[in-house]
């Protein structure tokens, strides 16, 4: 950590350089806690509750001694330093600032950024005095790690800590939003998390084509056509190969995928990388790490298979492997505590490790809503973070549409909403796309009859359609011959529907920012009333971006389905006890699934390619990609390639990310309750209305359309034009 003389420097003697220009703009941080800390006046840290914690799901309180292990406390910065630190992220990709690309370390971050050092001894000085042992302040200077008893955190937070039956499963957590002494709370945001909820992986299991698919096979599986699509169709159809042949495999290059489970067996991705065509890229390793702070200490404990969360980590390993054959992939993993996720832990300490690497992957999120207000907090402030450090960070946007927070659930009911996780200013949210060809009965225009000795069947560019899987699909209605998806006698309502397993929440993700930053009233409860984040700067420049003043998701978009067009991603993982299986036999066999769980470590690894050729750590992509996108009106991806051939990105105009839905929040058409039977139960909404914008018209929850949107943002991607176009390249 840098000492206070060192920081005077930086503010005085050093002020010509970048790093003091950028400091100078920061200014020593004044102190927030300015009166006695005094146990009898109590702030309460509003929106740190999850909906869970009801009367309903209470199974009483947990034993006085039950360890509560590694809470993390977000704590606030003062304002200037707020405002300086965003106007210091926006120089580091201004090409014309003195600052470009003269990236912070975590200690620079934290200095001139963080709290004052006088704050951060109050806080630290009355968790000691409650009992608590604190393992470290990160060098971000706004994470405080500690540990104690729920006792304490009774006494200290004023919250008990329960256990909860919730559906059938255990959990515990906070029964109330935590109180503290008021004169800590100017820099108190709340403890990030007090429960042991945890985030859910965008991942989605495999599913049998649509029963009458008119496409021809590649191979087929269970008796109807399908598609898989390996490592040589993903560098066919977004044109990674030229890149590859050029010697842009991401030699050099270490992308992160962050974990909370170890991978079941790292043999898998060395069986992954021999059968599908990449172990010829000698340079192209696997790593797995517990990753620790550089402020010392270890909080980071050895991850189990998290009930099947292995299935994530080996995908996200397997795919950012198969757009960078040559970069180093890191599985950074830590164990879930009762307070706190491990990909949450193994985030901060690697964006706060002593080397951190210049690229992170996460597949996991919660929508804002039930996020709460400290979590929220804690996303933006380490991936801007990250982005002042050169990290670029991808995440995937969700698969539940634009309705987050009904994740796994039949049909939507808490409105429209987005991945907390996904939605900062400072990250790339990646989308989910589908191909279109068996919408439009041209699978043997972009499908080969017959694969290659690694698996590849592409022939080309495919035109895309929004990855969506719920019978609010218009093209999924469309192609069953329904004139409508919604009611009773729209395809929702249908016992095809039923039948083929279309009532469910199952979508690439996209939807305005609306509870990122929290108000007092939202209380953690899902459907509050709070704001979303500004809209970035760089969010700007393309028709289509709603003037709606908040930040919206996706950025970019790849393929993300999982089979209902025929269409899904293959993964070799050896975990049969969770429904994996080996790359061997007939291909037919092998794992397989979808989700924007796959486009995120994709993108990770294109953007080791652009870090290669350029030789140099990106930060934030975003302030390129939407550049790159400008102007790009003929880019539809209907067009096909070569039609879309000279293009960075491909946009998608065609389709929806629209979800099934119940009840009056942000829902249209579903029919009224029934008093029995399978769907509805007794007295229940059906969830066969379909999540819209406006209550008295159908207005898709949403649309792909010309331009950037909220189904697909910018579009896929081509690779080639993507690394050869970045500003700087060799």
């Amino acid at each position: 950590m840098l000492s206070r003389n060192h920081f005077r420097c930086i503010l005085a003697i050093c002020a010509a350089s970048p790093l003091g220009l950028m400091a100078q703009n920061a200014r020593a941080p004044h102190p927030l806690i300015t009166a006695p800390v005094n146990e009898t006046k109590l702030q309460r840290l509003a929106g740190n509750t999850r909906s869970e914690a009801k009367s309903e799901n209470d199974a009483g309180a947990v034993a006085e001694g039950f360890a509560m292990e590694h809470m993390l406390l977000q704590l606030k910065r003062p304002a200037e330093q707020q405002t300086a630190a965003a106007a210091a992220v926006d120089g580091l990709h201004n090409p014309k600032s003195p600052s470009y690309h003269k990236w912070l370390t975590a200690e620079q971050f934290g200095q001139m950024y963080g709290p004052a050092e006088s704050d951060i001894d109050a806080v630290t000085a009355w968790l000691t005095m409650k009992g608590f042992t604190v393992h470290s302040v990160y060098p971000n200077r706004t994470i405080i790690d500690f540990s104690g008893t729920a006792g304490q955190v009774r006494e200290a937070f004023h919250t008990e800590i329960h256990h909860l039956n919730v559906n059938g499963e255990s959990h515990v957590a906070n029964m109330s939003d935590p109180q503290i002494p008021a004169a800590l709370a100017a820099v108190v945001k709340g403890v990030v998390s007090m429960h042991d909820f945890k985030a859910h992986p965008m991942k989605s299991a495999m599913r049998r084509p649509m029963k009458n698919a008119r496409a021809q096979d590649t191979f087929t599986s269970q008796g109807y056509p399908t598609f898989a699509v390996t490592p040589a169709d993903l560098a066919t159809i977004y044109n990674l190969t030229p890149l590859f042949s050029a010697g842009y495999t991401g030699v050099g290059q270490t992308i992160a995928v962050v974990e909370d489970a170890r991978l079941y067996d790292n043999s898998d991705w060395d069986t992954f990388r021999s059968t599908l065509g990449l172990s010829q890229y000698a340079d192209g390793s696997l790593s797995v790490v517990q990753p620790a702070p550089a402020a010392g200490g270890s909080n980071c404990n050895a991850p189990g298979l998290a009930g099947g969360d292995d299935a994530e980590a080996t995908l996200d390993a397997e795919w950012a492997t198969a757009a960078a054959p040559s970069a180093t992939i890191l599985v950074a993993a830590c164990a879930n505590t009762r307070s706190t996720d491990g990909t949450v832990i193994a985030l901060q300490n690697l964006v706060n490790g002593a080397n951190p690497p210049s690229i992170i992957s996460v597949s996991y999120g919660v929508c804002e809503a039930q996020n709460g207000e400290a979590s929220n907090a804690m996303f933006n402030s380490i991936f801007q973070q990250a982005a002042a450090e050169g990290i670029s960070v991808f995440v995937a946007a969700g698969d539940e549409g634009a309705a987050a927070c009904d994740a796994g659930a039949n049909g939507a009911t808490h409105g429209i909403g987005v991945s907390a996780w996904a939605s900062t200013p400072y990250n790339v949210a990646v989308g989910g796309t589908d191909f279109s060809d068996t919408y439009a009965n041209t699978n043997s225009t972009y499908w080969a009859s017959t694969n290659s000795a690694t698996y590849g069947s592409a022939l080309s560019y495919i035109p895309e359609i929004p990855w969506n899987d719920s019978c609010a699909s218009g093209l999924l209605a469309n192609y069953l011959g329904y004139s409508t998806t919604y009611g009773s006698s729209g395809l929702c309502g249908s016992s095809m529907a039923q039948r083929d397993g279309l009532v469910q929440v199952a979508a690439g993700s996209g939807g305005p920012s609306g509870c990122a930053t929290g108000a007092p009233d939202i209380s953690g409860v899902v459907g509050g009333t709070c704001q979303g984040y500004a809209k970035p700067s760089w969010q700007a420049g393309l028709p289509g971006i709603p003037g709606d003043g908040v930040r919206d998701i996706p950025d970019v978009s790849l393929f993300a389905g999982s089979g209902v067009w025929g269409h899904y991603y293959v993964m070799c993982w050896s975990d049969v006890r969770n429904g994996g299986a080996s790359c061997s036999g007939d291909p037919s066999t092998w794992a397989g699934a979808g989700g924007t769980s796959f486009g995120s470590p994709i993108m990770a690894g294109i953007q080791a390619l652009v870090n290669q050729k350029t030789n140099s750590a990106q930060g934030n992509p975003n302030y390129v990609y939407y550049q790159l996108a400008a102007g790009a009106a003929s880019c539809n991806s209907a067009n096909g390639d070569p039609g879309t051939g000279q293009c960075v990105f491909h946009n998608v105009t065609q389709g929806d990310i629209d979800v099934n839905c119940a009840g009056s929040e942000d829902c249209y058409g579903a029919a009224a309750p029934v008093t029995g039977g399978r769907r509805g139960g007794f007295g229940q909404p059906q969830a066969n209305g379909a999540l819209s914008g406006s209550s008295d018209s159908y207005s898709p929850a949403f649309a792909a359309a010309s331009g950037w949107n909220f189904a697909t943002g910018i579009g896929s991607v081509n690779a080639a034009n993507l690394v050869n176009n970045w500003p700087g390249g060799q």
